[in-house]
């Protein structure tokens, strides 16, 4: 028994040893190696530095990084080389290959490894080696970057090596840019030079048409031509994404103003009323929003990728409510009386402006993203959010949702019909007052939805709805009263309008000149671009 016990625990310690013996044997080589770095003349620094990037072991990446830039220090004592930060009385010492903290040691206790041009030359190449080989993707990719726009002849060698070693594509082809850029500034033949120049085409974006301005400056010759030809075909290519980024911005700010405008559509459309309080509703929306998340955050954190579904049908309810009592208090006694109903509706929004600053403070309220609306991805040169992304989705789902209620339900159907001829709807039996009532609440509801969508791209404050108001105004007009369709084209044509203003006029003076148009186009078409019959129109 005695035998199979010492047998077993012969057993476990060779299992052991196996394993862990060549691993730290190879930590003890690295962190001999670096220590050496504080032994002898720069020559000697020098021979340790290229020993270290031979190693292809991006552990050593920290301590490097410390030499180049001044934070690599040897102990006198026992000539251990660490890592140092400032501390009291001294510096605080780092392991150069674990990172963990090694004591402290006051200012005599330790000497600077002191680096010249060579050193730093040798260093910034074995770094770009180094990072260029790691196994993680990620810092491949992040150090093909930095190589592309650092341009640095000394990294030339260590791109080829591990352009050859690459096995992501993604990666290779950020090497091969970087390749290009490089050689643009390194002793080749102009040959190779114009052939880089194609690949830096290829890439098309702002740091290749910097590249091959900088090529077009400090070349002659081929080499000269072909670069600036580069740069023109960059800059077109430039300007046609830019356009599309441009029509982008415009569908997402559109897709806003739409979400802010249907329920106006619906309101102003079929009631006739002019609504001065919607952005209001739109407000409330969004505090609805904060505080579905302030609950989540304290009670179920859980659930936060959920906050923003529970808080849609949430703010509907409550947004709708308050209009509905809105109409019921306020507006059904001045039907007919459009001036009056602007004052009414304005005092109003005052008021819940106040009431909303008093209750939950003037200053904004921080309304988180779902992990899914979080984020964006290119398409080419074209950037796009994912919550813009959503919030369009999400627009469009509510207008044909909304249309799908007025013409597939009973409640539609009486909108519509009180619409065409309210006394003759009236005479058919159909409640107008009740219609009014649900119309105003809709309309509402729809507005405290939009409450929840902007609440993730614009603060959650008091003054909210004030900034899409006049907008949705313009909107609803220019599209054609009561027409949703007419909404949707409007908004995104306003939208896209603005974003190709913005860059030549500036934001405000390219408001001001699509109002202009809006005044000019509505001289020609007074009931906007597509044309409804009904009440607000008649009278």
């Amino acid at each position: 028994m005695a035998r199979t016990i010492h047998s077993l625990v012969l057993f476990l310690a060779l299992a052991w040893l196996i394993p862990t013996g060549p691993a730290r044997a190879a930590d003890d080589s690295l962190q001999a190696r670096i220590d050496a770095l504080g032994t002898g003349g720069f020559a000697d620094t020098a021979k340790q530095i290229q020993a270290l990037a031979a190693t292809g072991d991006d552990r050593v990446v920290p301590a490097l990084e410390a030499l180049l830039a001044g934070g690599l220090y040897v102990r006198q004592s026992d000539k251990k080389v660490f890592i140092t930060k400032k501390a009291e009385g001294g510096f605080a010492l780092i392991d150069p290959l674990t990172g963990r903290t090694a004591g402290t040691a006051d200012t005599f206790a330790v000497k600077k490894i002191r680096v010249n041009n060579r050193l730093r030359r040798e260093l910034k190449a074995a770094l770009g080696g180094l990072t260029l080989l790691s196994k993680d993707p990620a810092v491949r990719l992040k150090a093909a970057a930095a190589v592309f726009k650092s341009q640095d002849p000394d990294a030339l060698s260590a791109l080829d090596a591990a352009i050859l070693k690459e096995t992501d594509d993604r990666v290779r082809e950020a090497m091969r840019q970087a390749r290009a850029a490089v050689q643009l500034k390194s002793d080749v033949p102009e040959a190779d030079k114009v052939a880089a120049l194609k690949v830096i085409e290829e890439r098309g974006d702002r740091d290749a048409l910097s590249v091959a301005l900088a090529a077009a400056a400090q070349t002659e010759g081929a080499v000269k031509a072909a670069a600036e030809a580069t740069a023109k075909s960059i800059r077109q290519t430039l300007e046609l994404w830019s356009a599309a980024q441009n029509v982008w911005y415009g569908l997402s700010l559109g897709s806003v103003l739409l979400l802010a405008a249907i329920g106006l559509a619906i309101t102003f459309g079929v009631m006739g009323v002019i609504n001065m309080a919607h952005g209001e509703m739109v407000m409330i929306g969004a505090y609805v929003t904060f505080m579905v998340q302030e609950v989540i955050r304290t009670s179920l954190p859980g659930l936060f990728d959920y906050s923003l579904l529970i808080a849609v049908p949430l703010a509907f309810l409550v947004a709708g409510a308050v209009g509905m009592a809105i109409e019921r208090g306020i507006i059904r006694f001045l039907y007919g009386r459009p001036l009056e109903t602007l004052l009414a509706t304005w005092g109003l929004s005052l008021v819940l402006q106040q009431t909303v600053r008093t209750i939950f403070g003037p200053t904004n309220r921080e309304v988180g993203a779902p992990e899914f609306m979080s984020g964006a991805f290119e398409v080419g040169h074209l950037t796009v959010t994912y919550n813009r992304l959503w919030i369009i989705v999400f627009a469009l789902a509510v207008l044909f949702a909304l249309m799908a209620v007025l013409k597939k339900t009973p409640l539609g159907l009486q909108m519509r019909a009180v619409t065409q001829n309210r006394r003759m709807a009236g005479a058919m039996g159909i409640r107008t007052s009740w219609v009014d009532a649900v119309t105003f609440g809709l309309g509402s509801g729809i507005a405290g939805i939009a409450g929840v969508a902007l609440s993730q791209i614009d603060n959650v404050s008091p003054n909210l709805g004030q900034s899409y108001i006049i907008d949705s105004f313009m909107v609803v007009v220019f599209g054609g009263v009561g027409n949703l369709w007419g909404t949707l084209v409007g908004a995104m044509t306003l939208g896209v309008a603005n974003k190709f203003l913005e860059p030549y006029a500036g934001a405000v003076l390219g408001k001001v000149l699509v109002l202009v148009f809006i005044i000019l186009f509505i001289q020609k078409r007074p009931r906007g671009l597509f044309a409804l019959k009904g009440r607000a129109i008649e009278t």
